[in-house]
């Protein structure tokens, strides 16, 4: 089927809305009319290059949600009518890694910026001219319609507002599992959450309902001090250097048990400086991602050694996504996570570039492209 989509086709430029041909779902793949599509800062790396995709033109998007159109050959675990959230990470539930409990880094992972589908390793989606397109992560949530393998897909409530939803298919999960299963925040403990935007707004909800004493939010855009504010923080600053006195009087100068770093793009050069905040035998979580090309970190090593303590990566925040999506959609309906704050503003897909100036210039939490009848 036709329909258009947000594409790069190279690096540094803008968004482009373009048409594209959707192919139909081949076997355990899925066809989604989709309704909401939030805006990541990982798919600015995709225009910078931070992360590098296999190929031009690109389809960007990896969070979204939306209702089953179609189903293929095999799909047993949805029908017609169902409302999904799209998992930026697929969950085969067969692979090793699914089976040992790590979901989230599922063998499918591999194939995530080849722009294949995993079914059998052809392009679903097209330009009009008939040239191959490559969706962010095998999804293109920047479209109103995909087709998707089953794997990426996880069925929802339908009473779930679709814009809440979509924040679940990366932001939410790798947030709030940043601090409760990379950083296994415990009760009492002191966090420092360093970059407060979606994902770190989630990461701080996470350390909240886990029990965490004081909650040092960080970061350089006062909106988002005051935000953080609102959403459980106890103390805001512009920077670790700022906060270095204040997190040491709070804490009796032990410092922080987890720091998690959730800032837009993480930088080498920083490593030893979020370091210095996190305590003896501390974790020092770094969810935020850098450039792939980048292998330079300031590290003092023997400090690392010394202190005892932790440098842990964190992908999706450690998520089971088709067990953790359902499950923080359910504490978002009794109230007990509040996504729908989080969404600061909404757009056409025609205004994206204009929603992610807004999301560099520090003006949204999260951006949340809508779509509508005149869409579809």
């Amino acid at each position: 089927m036709k329909t258009k989509g947000a594409i790069l086709r190279e690096l540094n430029t803008p968004w482009k809305i373009e048409e594209i041909e959707i192919g139909d779902p081949k076997a355990h793949e899925i066809k989604i009319r989709m309704e909401a599509a939030g805006m990541c800062h990982s798919d600015h790396h995709l225009m910078t290059g931070g992360i590098p995709m296999a190929g031009f033109p690109i389809l960007g998007g990896h969070e979204g949600a939306g209702v089953v159109e179609e189903v293929g050959e095999g799909v047993t675990d949805f029908e017609v009518g169902d409302h999904v959230v799209l998992s930026f990470i697929p969950s085969c539930g067969k692979c090793k890694s699914c089976k040992a409990g790590v979901a989230n880094l599922c063998d499918f992972g591999a194939m995530l910026l080849q722009g294949e589908a995993v079914s059998d390793h052809t392009f679903r989606i097209h330009t009009a001219d008939g040239e191959p397109v490559y969706p962010m992560t095998l999804l293109g949530t920047f479209a109103p319609y995909m087709v998707v393998h089953e794997a990426s897909a996880v069925k929802i409530d339908k009473d779930i507002p679709f814009e809440v939803a979509a924040l679940c298919g990366c932001g939410i999960p790798t947030g709030y599992g940043s601090s409760t299963r990379s950083g296994d925040v415990r009760p009492g403990e002191d966090v420092a959450i360093i970059g407060v935007g979606g994902v770190g707004t989630a990461a701080l909800q996470g350390a909240k309902i886990a029990g965490a004493r004081n909650i040092f939010a960080i970061d350089p855009v006062e909106w988002k001090r005051e935000q953080a504010l609102k959403f459980g923080a106890t103390h805001v600053f512009a920077s670790v250097e700022e906060a270095m006195n204040e997190i040491g009087n709070a804490t009796e100068w032990g410092m922080c048990q987890k720091v998690i770093v959730t800032v837009g793009e993480v930088f080498g050069k920083d490593v030893d400086t979020w370091l210095s905040i996190t305590a003896k035998n501390g974790t020092c979580v770094l969810t935020g991602m850098g450039n792939m090309m980048d292998n330079e970190v300031t590290l003092n090593l023997a400090m690392l050694t010394l202190l005892q303590k932790n440098l842990q990566g964190s992908i999706f925040g450690g998520a089971n996504p088709k067990l953790d999506i359902p499950n923080l959609l359910s504490m978002y309906k009794i109230g007990k996570l509040n996504i729908k704050d989080m969404i600061t503003r909404e757009y056409r897909l025609d205004q994206i570039n204009e929603g992610y100036t807004d999301m560099l210039e520090g003006r949204n939490i999260r951006g949340v492209i809508r779509y509508t009848d005149a869409d579809h």
